[in-house]
């Protein structure tokens, strides 16, 4: 039976023949098998290709002298760290530079991802840490994604609204499952030693094609009542604004504002502290001394009259002005 192997495949089988590095060479090999077809014309090919690819990792964690585990990390920065994940070619980079100072790069063959890429988000006056990593396949993720993973606040899902984004989907949870990695709609789930449950967000990308609106509609059926979700076109720019309004939602974080007697708040410095956090933790973040000597606080904003006289346990919101007294 022939493989009626796709243009896309023809062309990245150029670029393995051209790489240079075993890096390179692995990347398209993982490009080869996403592009091509499932059907008995192609499972002599897939084989070999498997067969190939398992041996230059082999050889290339050999000469790293073991583990690729811990090859890569990245330093949590902002009010939070969202992993992005995504099948190849779904816009996960395109994303990422839409809406962040990252410039990673952008191409339309799969697998373009090859380590962590990073960038910040702006939203209002806090910033917010994305992280690109590499698709994720039942072929192959690399290990050293899913310790990003884990350590991360919370999960972008990208799916390709002009692809079959329902397979898409169902592969991102059974290979996540494999790694005992649990998405949750937002609520925080039953802590189970060993399993990580993480707050994730499905995000529909490429909404600007036509049929995306009804491919959503879709999605929301199916899906809409397990995870919250957003369509998007990181390419025109559609809803992003709504998606960064989602993400720091999606993070239970606030923002609490201390000032000296006498002075005025820096409104642009907020200290980031999680949902149900009280005047105290917010003197821990400021100063040891003040978890001893604080006596009580004034607070501007959560509903009550200006400078009201709070306790110690009293529970923040986001934007409250908090003076502290000593």
């Amino acid at each position: 039976m022939p493989a009626n192997l796709p243009p896309e495949y023809i062309q990245t089988e150029k670029r393995f023949r051209e790489a240079k590095t075993p890096a390179e060479k692995i990347a398209t090999l993982e490009a080869m098998l996403a592009i091509m077809p499932h059907h008995k014309g192609t499972d002599k090919l897939r084989a070999n290709l498997r067969r190939k690819l398992s041996k230059m990792r082999d050889e290339q964690e050999r000469k790293r002298g073991g583990s690729r585990t811990d090859l890569y990390s990245v330093k949590r920065e902002g009010a939070g760290q969202v992993a992005l994940l995504g099948a190849p070619n779904v816009g996960k980079s395109h994303l990422l530079a839409a809406l962040s100072n990252a410039e990673p790069e952008v191409a339309d063959y799969p697998f373009t991802t090859q380590r962590p890429q990073a960038g910040m988000v702006a939203f209002e006056n806090v910033q917010i840490q994305l992280v690109d990593l590499p698709p994720l396949t039942e072929e192959h993720t690399e290990p050293w994604a899913f310790n990003i993973m884990r350590s991360a606040d919370i999960f972008l899902v990208i799916l390709d609204l002009s692809q079959d984004f329902v397979s898409e989907l169902e592969t991102i949870l059974k290979v996540l499952h494999g790694q005992r990695i649990v998405l949750l709609a937002g609520e925080d789930g039953d802590a189970e030693l060993g399993i990580f449950h993480k707050r994730s967000l499905v995000v529909g990308n490429k909404g600007d094609l036509e049929g995306a609106e009804e491919n959503f509609a879709v999605l929301k059926e199916l899906y809409g009542e397990r995870f919250p979700m957003i369509m998007v076109s990181a390419k025109e720019g559609l809803n992003l604004e709504g998606l960064r309004n989602q993400l720091y939602t999606l993070l239970d974080v606030l923002r609490a504002y201390p000032k000296r007697p006498g002075h005025e708040p820096d409104l642009s410095a907020p200290v980031i502290l999680k949902q149900g956090s009280t005047v105290l933790d917010l003197a821990k973040e400021i100063h040891k001394d003040f978890v001893v000597k604080l006596r009580y606080a004034r607070i501007w904003g959560s509903g009550k009259f200006d400078g009201q006289r709070v306790q110690r346990d009293y529970l923040l919101q986001d934007g409250d002005i908090i003076e502290m007294h000593i």
